[in-house]
Parts: C-alpha cells; sequence; structure tokens
C-alpha cells in the first residue's frame, strides 16, 4: 500500500459519486477518478492503479458491477468494495462470488464508508504479510509415495504426505497448508490430484483436496481441518466416509 491510499470510484451517479469523494478527501484519502461508465474504468486503472475499488453493482451500462469485478479481477488483484441499493439475495450471492472486501448498502453513513475502508486496509495487510511467510516453490513438484520434493532457492525441500493438512487451489497455483509452514507451487489442483497417490489423500471439492488423518469434523456440507472448514458435497461426503473406514 502507499502511503496515502489511493481510491477509484465507479458510480454512475455523479451526485452520490461526487459526494463519496468528498467524504473520502476530507478523511484523507485520494480519489483516481469517478468514472461512470465501463468502458472507461480499465483506461482509468491503466493510467493510475488505485489501491482500493468503490464499485457501484447497479451500473446503468451494458453490464453491471458484478460483471466489471470479474473483468478486472482478470488483470489486476485489487480489494472492492460493492456500493448498491439493491440488497437482495440474488445480487449478494453473485457479488460474493467475487470475493469482495465488503459490502456497503445505500443509503449508508460516512462512519459505515470509514470502517469498510479501515477493514479493507486491515485484511489487505495481513493478507501481504501472510504473503511475505508463505515459501513461494518456481518448480514444478516431484512427488513419491509418501512425500512431495518442491524446490526452494536452490535446493529440493521435502514435505511428507503425513504432515499435509490439506491442499488448496489459487488459480494456476496450489497452496500446501502443514501445520508450521506453507508452500506456493506452480501447479493446478488438478494435475497434483493425478499424481498423488497417497491414500489418506482426497480431493473433496474443486479447490481443495485434504489429508483424511488430520480431520477434525464431518458436518453436513464441510469437513474441519485445523479450523478450517473445507466444502463437501454429499456424494463426496459417502465416498470420503468409505474412505476413511478403509484407511
Amino acid at each position: 500500500m502507499s502511503e496515502i491510499t489511493k481510491i477509484l470510484i465507479i458510480e454512475d451517479e455523479m451526485i452520490i459519486a461526487a459526494n463519496i469523494s468528498l467524504q473520502l478527501t476530507n478523511l484523507g484519502y485520494k480519489i483516481t477518478g469517478l468514472i461512470p461508465r465501463v468502458n472507461d474504468v480499465l483506461p482509468s486503472i491503466i493510467q493510475n492503479v488505485p489501491d482500493i475499488i468503490l464499485l457501484d453493482i447497479n451500473l446503468n451500462d451494458d453490464i453491471d458491477g458484478i460483471e466489471l469485478a470479474h473483468i478486472i479481477q482478470k488483470n489486476y488483484k485489487i480489494p472492492i468494495i460493492f456500493l448498491t441499493a439493491n440488497a437482495d439475495e440474488a445480487h449478494f450471492k453473485r457479488a460474493k462470488a467475487t470475493n469482495p472486501y465488503a459490502f456497503l448498502t445505500k443509503p449508508f453513513k460516512k462512519i459505515d464508508l470509514q470502517r469498510a475502508i479501515e477493514l479493507t486496509l486491515l485484511r489487505v495487510e495481513e493478507e501481504n504479510k501472510l504473503e511475505n511467510s508463505i515459501e513461494v516453490v518456481n518448480d514444478n513438484p516431484f512427488v513419491l509415495s509418501d512425500c512431495i520434493f518442491v524446490r526452494s532457492h536452490d535446493k529440493m525441500v521435502k514435505v511428507c504426505i503425513k504432515d499435509i493438512l490439506y491442499i488448496e487451489a489459487e488459480r494456476n497455483y496450489c497452496k500446501i497448508h502443514c501445520r508450521d509452514k506453507e508452500h506456493l507451487i506452480v501447479s493446478t489442483l488438478k494435475e497434483l490430484d493425478e499424481k498423488l497417490s497417497a491414500n489418506t489423500l482426497m480431493r473433496i471439492h474443486r479447490s481443495f483436496i485434504i489429508n483424511m488423518n488430520h480431520i477434525d469434523e464431518i458436518a453436513t456440507s464441510h469437513v474441519v481441518i485445523a479450523k478450517k472448514a473445507i466444502p463437501i458435497s454429499n456424494d463426496l461426503k459417502k465416498q470420503l466416509l468409505q474412505h476413511i473406514q478403509k484407511v
């Protein structure tokens, strides 16, 4: 984050946009633009990348704010705070799929806007700390029956299967979660799943492979490992229970 947080406002009601801009300027933030039209958004971001985007869901344009958020996220990792006058369940579910940092319903108070910005900055700071603590591995993993060798700088590091809690997909990367460390490797979850042969590991979701030996709870729609709730379908839960009985 820069010393002065830069915020882009995407809102087609210019009176509302100007009011938000004034409030944020008074709070010490820098406004990079007030954009009412979808076609002007990416050029504005290219010219001056903001730290946070305030994005109205109900844009009067060819696409709405949720679709625009998906487009932005293909090219930029910028925290998005949604603004909306329509807080129905359907819009919320669609918006939630973009993993927004906050969701403000119009009309909102100045204090609500201020807190949403502050919480977003705090979350970004925590995410940056986490990324800095994760060991990034640049080569494809070398998989054996009881371990995975991953490259760390100029050496190969052994990660024992028994120490893996779960593996989480992040686009073209996989994050291997162990008790005391995490490894980020360049591989899709599908590619890694095809290489793994350990009978204690099972893919239970498009984004997760788990170690069945570390399951703490099995609920209706998820399992819990090290306080992490991991989603699972009913069909896969049946398969999981069968696997556990065999392990």
